[in-house]
């Protein structure tokens, strides 16, 4: 639990899940941290402090500014983030607030509300993961062994300079929680019509995501036993490592609103 880089708030206000990005870089904006852990735990403590009535444009600029004060705070040159975007503490999120009935889609998350399924995925994840998916594949049939694929990657090796070329797009192309400024446009809201049916937020750790808990734990499992590298059934810009109980980090909760009662 303390390597993970999601997390998940509640409280009266608001709830939210939010996935620290993997890092692309050894570099550390905190020495003690993985950037993409830091950047999980300062949008969770900023979204603990938000007034019950803020709205999407302010909360993103909000969160923004939080992050932003972090690179000042340790003396981070901001002119060299700017071309090097894959340094910045990065983060997704889905935000569910009470006071607008209203989930905000900040990034790489996942939700079902109203019996309907939302996502608001990263244009190039999927070519990617096509990418490493038919690296491995051809690996795999000219002797390359599947167990050690789960102890160094060579397929995620393959993309990588291109998953780190994509950074340059986030907050253009799409958006994420970076410290700089978050297009409000490629912000997706949704406005939840039946609070009291019950409202799922999950981070991009479930592949499939279900109305409860155990059935999406129990598709994700399936998923890990029957093609654990993550190169067939659902392709993915990661496996299952070794030592590690799934191919990523991942969030979910489960609410109901009972705001009419």
């Amino acid at each position: 639990m303390q390597e993970c880089e999601d997390g998940i708030i509640a409280n009266e206000r608001f709830v939210a899940v939010i996935d620290g990005s993997t890092s692309k870089t050894p570099c550390r904006i905190n020495p003690d941290m993985r950037n993409g852990k830091f950047c999980m735990e300062l949008v969770r403590k900023y979204i603990s402090s938000m007034p019950g009535d803020i709205d999407v444009r302010a909360f993103c600029n909000g969160v923004t500014q939080a992050v932003r004060s972090i690179y000042k705070a340790f003396g981070i040159d901001i002119n060299r983030l700017e071309g090097h975007p894959e340094e910045r503490l990065t983060a997704s999120v889905a935000v569910y607030s009470h006071h607008y009935r209203q989930i905000w889609m900040v990034g790489d998350c996942q939700c079902i509300a109203d019996d309907v399924y939302h996502d608001n995925s990263k244009p190039q994840e999927k070519t990617l993961a096509e990418k490493r998916s038919a690296f491995l594949i051809t690996a795999i049939k000219n002797g390359l062994y599947p167990e050690n694929v789960q102890t160094e990657d060579p397929g995620r090796h393959y993309i990588l300079a291109e998953l780190t070329e994509c950074c340059k797009k986030q907050n253009i192309e799409y958006p994420v929680v970076d410290g700089f400024d978050i297009p409000i446009s490629k912000v997706k809201v949704i406005d939840v019509h039946d609070c009291g049916k019950g409202i799922v937020l999950a981070t991009d750790g479930y592949p499939f995501l279900y109305d409860t808990l155990a059935n999406s734990e129990e598709a994700l499992a399936a998923q890990l036993n029957n093609d654990p590298l993550c190169i067939y059934s659902s392709k993915a810009t990661k496996g299952l490592m070794k030592s590690n109980r799934s191919f990523d980090d991942r969030g979910y909760v489960r609410f109901v609103d009972r705001a009419d009662e």
